[in-house]
């Protein structure tokens, strides 16, 4: 059906179609979770690795398979390294879990006591609820048991695919490009080409503004928490640079577990307070300055967007999906922006910024101008 035609049909016509169409979509992304979410982290990782490759492929004139086969290994050198230190953390503090359990308890007596001296709420009625709490925080039983184990079982599943659609990726690229090239008219060919140039550059360069902000904000937290004396401190510094990647969610996510750590690990409650506010001071520094400064403003995207781009996310996927829901818009941003018709859609994507203003202010002016000569 041509394009015109569809136009013209009445709006109501037009807005069943849209719904249908979202809905349809939805349903699909959903079903297809296992399938789907490997396929874009192993987009992201390719685009990533693909000067890795393309440096041992041209430079070195290794084969094809044998150049993205050894950046693939190195991306899995490093995550491995990452997690055999992030791991080692775990398993001691695990050695202590009595010692946890007993400070946590001993932590919680004393907060319900300062709860009694300045809101009048006594012990006993506090008791239920905090009771409730730890037995099910501090007692795992066997089925969390189990769903953690089932749970390791399909991460290292997922890493598994996610590491060999990489390979693939990285093996049939030139492949890859042609056939999106060959999807879409002729006249559009070098519309196309413009867009998957800019999708590479611009989503390796965030990805790579993004993993030296998490370094910088896992080595500046690890060591103002070495300073304070606070134990697990390289754990916690590494978990909170992870967890900031997920914008907003993952530094509160960071603080609780930080929090909760310290008091479970350390007589002095107080310090706790100290570890909230160190955390505090750490994303207000790399909100203002990290982020405009390294990872810089190749994708502008606006806080309220942002914020329900993970949380949609993480009601359809869970995790991985708030992990993958900014590089999708960006990737959106970048399309809608470089396509005349979904111009729009891009403007309310990105944030007020010069160049927005610009583009919106040349649209207003073409519609007008269109109205004019049809008056």
């Amino acid at each position: 059906m041509d394009l015109k035609a569809f136009n013209n049909f009445p709006f109501y016509i037009k807005l069943a179609a849209v719904l249908f169409s979202l809905i349809a979509l939805g349903f699909i992304v959903i079903t297809a979770k296992e399938i789907l979410a490997p396929l874009i982290f192993s987009c992201l990782f390719s685009i990533l690795l693909l000067p890795v490759a393309a440096f041992f492929e041209y430079k070195l004139r290794l084969p094809r398979s044998a150049a993205s086969m050894v950046a693939v290994v190195l991306l899995l050198s490093f995550i491995g390294v990452l997690i055999y230190v992030i791991g080692t953390q775990i398993a001691d503090l695990f050695k202590e879990w009595p010692q946890f359990q007993a400070q946590m308890k001993s932590s919680l007596w004393e907060f319900r006591g300062w709860v009694q001296d300045n809101f009048h709420i006594t012990r006993g009625k506090q008791l239920r609820v905090a009771n409730e709490a730890t037995s099910k925080v501090l007692s795992p039983d066997t089925a969390a048991v189990g769903a953690t184990v089932l749970s390791v079982s399909a991460i290292l599943l997922f890493l598994v695919f996610t590491f060999i659609y990489t390979f693939f990726f990285l093996l049939y690229r030139t492949l890859i490009m042609k056939f999106l090239e060959s999807v879409f008219l002729k006249e559009n060919k070098a519309t196309v080409h413009e867009i998957m140039e800019q999708v590479q550059h611009i989503i390796r360069k965030y990805i790579i503004g993004l993993l030296i902000e998490m370094g910088i904000v896992a080595i500046g937290v690890s060591t103002a928490f070495t300073c304070m004396g606070v134990r697990y401190a390289i754990l916690l510094g590494l978990l909170t640079g992870l967890l900031n990647i997920i914008p907003y969610v993952g530094i509160f996510t960071a603080l609780v577990i930080s929090a909760v750590v310290t008091l479970g690990t350390s007589p002095d409650s107080t310090q706790a307070v100290w570890v909230i506010v160190t955390l505090v001071v750490t994303h207000l520094i790399d909100s203002n300055v990290l982020l405009p400064l390294v990872v810089g403003s190749k994708v502008r995207i606006n806080a309220l967007i942002t914020i329900l781009g993970v949380v949609a996310g993480e009601m359809i996927w869970g995790i991985p999906g708030m992990f993958l829901s900014i590089p999708c818009i960006a990737v959106l941003k970048i399309i809608f922006d470089r396509v005349e018709s979904l111009q729009p859609w891009g403007i309310i994507l990105g944030d007020e910024e010069r160049k927005q203003n610009k583009l919106a202010t040349r649209l207003m002016l073409k519609r007008k101008k269109i109205v004019a000569e049809t008056d």
